[in-house]
């Protein structure tokens, strides 16, 4: 996606000219959260429309090589706002809520509350359905607001009669209503609404939208944006040497097999257009809240996160949705704005986690952690984007893809990989005995689209025992996690 910031002297009107003075009032936290969107957009000849992203980008530091920890709503949300690993957590699975396990765990929000902060929650954050607990009531000062529901909920609510649909391929809507007419239009109208409440007060507001997760049904306007005749068709082959395990049924864009869809071409292309179109009409919703911030003066003493919570395949690799190791699913946008940010709009290229924000911000406002977590903080990097930091994230998933909890339902194996600066390296593990079953190494340096496994070619021999090395200090080799 196009979040290259701009030149500076292009915005001295709209927020470079709102960089504050030092202050020593607690700064404030606001934390966005995007769905299911990816980086990698650029093959598609196209380039995303997201004018406030790049403006929230060319005044802050935007991290290109940041990963998540397991590319699913719960696991890696749950990760990334506990500051603990999925194996920690012992959360695989969308079903299964962080605290079943971990009942006395504090989340990033719930220690801010704990320190004096009015902790709000917009939106989807914590993962938003089929658990027992909805949400999580313990980490916000007053009850959530549009958290927890199914994507398919999503559907148009308008005043009158409901403009025609001109979409004609399934998880497709296109239809000429307002933003409001779903769930991220009213989750930026209540994130307004909360901000001029809160203001005067030190505040940490999580502010977690629905797209571009499917459905693609953005108001007709963003799908306008585009020519659909320049976003080609992609390569859908799998990786040359790639084990069967890697891959999943692509259920969630597809359906449950056996009942499953079957594209066109031009049902692919118009998914493809949905997507784009979903992330422009995310970023118009982030676009109400920067308004916001500049208007209630707050740039100068506020911390401003927008990330993803994992990647997206939209047909590459065989794949359609996440679920997977590869670097699509893994990948994630993230851009941090800090008051008096060295180097403003100055990106770096460090690779780093999405568990490394809970040190981070708890770093920032001078919070003494609860426990030791598993992320390392980033503020070294957003000092100097040239910091030299360890340059390894890890990133993991189950086979199957999706299961249940009960015993006899469990994974079979385990995808433990590796991103370093050369390459990505993946085990795929046994679930019971621990051994390694498979492994597939991808060349960054000269195939960024993975797509030939070279994990039997000799000269990769030093970087996969590197890796690998490093792969099992992390996660050393035993039965079951």
């Amino acid at each position: 996606m196009n979040l290259a910031p701009l030149v500076l002297a292009i915005f001295p009107s709209l927020y470079l000219g709102l960089l504050p003075q030092k202050t020593e009032t607690k700064p404030n936290i606001i934390f966005i959260m995007a769905d299911d969107l990816r980086t990698e957009l650029a093959s598609y000849g196209a380039k995303t429309i997201t004018p406030n992203l790049t403006k929230l980008a060319s005044i802050s530091r935007q991290f290109d090589r940041a990963y998540c920890q397991q590319p699913l709503c719960n696991p890696s949300r749950s990760s990334m706002l506990t500051g603990f690993r999925p194996d920690t957590l012992k959360q695989w699975n969308n079903s299964t809520h962080f605290r079943e396990l971990n009942p006395n765990v504090k989340t990033l929000p719930q220690l801010f509350k704990e320190n004096g902060y009015e902790s709000r929650c917009v939106g989807k954050i914590f993962h938003n359905w089929h658990t027992e607990i909805k949400g999580d009531p313990s980490s916000w000062s007053s009850p959530e607001f549009l958290h927890y529901a199914a994507h398919l909920d999503d559907l148009p609510k308008v005043n009158g009669t409901l403009p025609i649909d001109h979409a004609k391929t399934a998880k497709c809507e296109c239809r000429d209503v307002p933003d409001n007419a779903y769930f991220d239009g009213r989750v930026a109208e209540e994130a307004v609404n909360i901000l001029e409440q809160i203001k005067e007060k030190p505040f940490f507001l999580a502010v977690g939208f629905w797209k571009p997760h499917a459905p693609f049904n953005a108001p007709k306007k963003y799908w306008d944006l585009y020519q659909r005749h320049q976003i080609p068709v992609l390569n859908s082959a799998k990786p040359l040497n790639a084990p069967d395990i890697a891959f999943h049924d692509n259920r969630e864009i597809l359906g449950i097999p056996p009942q499953q869809i079957t594209f066109t071409p031009e049902n692919i292309k118009e998914i493809r257009h949905g997507y784009f179109a979903n992330i422009s009409y995310l970023d118009a919703q982030i676009g109400k809240i920067l308004d916001a911030i500049k208007t209630h003066d707050l740039f100068k003493n506020t911390i401003i996160v927008f990330l993803g919570d994992h990647g997206y395949h939209l047909g590459e690799h065989s794949l359609w949705g996440k679920t997977s190791c590869f670097e699509f699913d893994a990948k994630v946008p993230l851009i941090i704005y800090k008051p008096e940010i060295p180097y403003p709009g100055t990106k770096t290229t460090a690779i780093v986690e999405c568990l490394d924000l809970y040190p981070t911000l708890t770093e920032i406002c001078k919070f003494k952690l609860p426990t030791k977590v598993e992320g390392t903080s980033l503020v070294p990097l957003l000092n100097n984007p040239n910091y030299k930091n360890n340059n390894i994230a890890f990133t993991q998933h189950p086979r199957p893809a999706y299961y249940d909890r009960e015993p006899s339902k469990m994974p079979t194996h385990m995808g433990y990989s590796i991103r370093t600066d050369k390459i990505r390296y993946t085990e795929w593990r046994n679930w019971k005995t621990g051994e390694t079953d498979w492994a597939e190494l991808y060349d960054h340096t000269s195939d960024t689209t993975e797509l030939t496994n070279f994990i039997s070619e000799n000269k990769y021999l030093d970087e996969k025992t590197k890796a690998k090395n490093l792969l099992q200090s992390q996660f050393p080799k035993k039965t079951k996690p």
